[in-house]
Formats: C-alpha cells, structure tokens, sequence
C-alpha cells in the first residue's frame, strides 16, 4: 500500500514538474519571404508593443535561430561543430531553455524575471528575449562562443525580418545580475540578448 502510494505521488510530482514545460508544435520549414528580401529588410528594432506570441511562431523562430535541418547539425555553423551555444528564453512566465532535439521548452526558473535584463522599456514589451549562453568547457575558445552567437542572432533578424517581427541583439545588460538569475556555472558565459517582439 505505501509503495503504491509512493509510486503515485512519485508519478504526480513528475507530471507536475514536466508540465512546466512548453512542449512546441513542428515548425513550418517551408514558406516566407525570400532570402534578398529578407536581407534587405533586416533592421534592430527597439520599441515594441506587448504581445504573447503564438508557439507554431515561437516554434517557427527557435528552429530558424538553432534549430537541427538535418542530424546533429543545426541551422547554424559553430567552431569544429561544437554547438557550445545554449539558447534560453525569458517568457513573462519563466526562464527555459530551448531543446531542438525533443523541441521542447525546458522550464528552469517559474516566474517573471524580465528585470534582471535591464532597459525595461525593450525587455518588458518584447514578446520574449533570447539569451545566448557558451558553455566554454565545449567552445574552443573564448571568441567562438561570441562569434557563434553571432551567427544565431542574424539568423533570428532574418526570420524576424521574414514575418514582420521586430528584434535587437543587446550587449548592454548587468552581466553579474542576469548570470545570477539564471543560476549558471562559472564555466557559461552570457554573450547578449536579443528581444524579440511585434514592433510598435
């Protein structure tokens, strides 16, 4: 009776926990604009209008930024394919971390933490805000988890630029504040933040 219960409550717990989680719809890999036209739209855009975004569009733009077009390689070059580079995203709701593979959001902090980003007048009316994270046990060096950020934040302006949203990639945030806030290891390193949202 008591394993019986255990198991039950084991078995809740871990559907609670999973819940948390924003399990995405498969992303449209078809369609938009075409590519010089992007190009020649691509702009940093600051002033937003507060909008949730739909998730086939948040599963849409995670897939464009660092998603898998084919097996164990992403959307984006990185140094010697180490793939060093995290992507979490800061909802009104929480932080997650985005997991190509199960194309899943993974939740690691429940709660409204948009603040430790700094300039609210960018984070709290974007739909959300990238973080690029290097794990630099992974990266080869200090300079590829920069440069390989690099090459995800242009693949988000041109999505971006593709379906009429709006983004800026920020390097001006309290470092020490938001490394903190998103509990990482002395061996990751925040790169910047690009928010993300529909333009006002």
């Amino acid at each position: 009776m008591k394993k019986g219960l255990l198991a039950l409550a084991l078995f809740c717990l871990i559907n609670c926990v999973s819940a948390q989680d924003i399990q995405l719809v498969p992303p449209t890999k078809t369609g938009g604009k075409p590519l010089m036209e992007a190009l020649n739209e691509r702009q940093s855009h600051r002033s937003f209008e507060y909008k949730e975004m739909p998730t086939q569009t948040l599963s849409d733009l995670l897939w464009a930024a660092y998603g898998f077009n084919r097996e164990d390689k992403r959307t984006v070059p990185s140094s010697q394919n180490r793939q060093e580079v995290d992507v979490y995203v800061m909802l009104s709701s929480g932080i997650y971390i985005y997991d190509a593979k199960d194309n899943i959001l993974k939740m690691k902090e429940k709660g409204d933490f948009r603040k430790a980003l700094g300039q609210p007048n960018i984070s709290d009316n974007a739909s959300l805000t990238l973080i690029y994270v290097a794990n630099m046990d992974k990266a080869s060096n200090r300079e590829a988890g920069f440069i390989d950020s690099g090459f995800i934040a242009q693949n988000v302006y041109l999505y971006c630029a593709s379906v009429g949203l709006g983004s800026v990639a920020r390097g001006s945030f309290t470092r020490p504040d938001l490394h903190n806030t998103l509990k990482l290891t002395d061996k990751q390193e925040i790169t910047f933040v690009q928010p993300v949202g529909y333009i006002k």
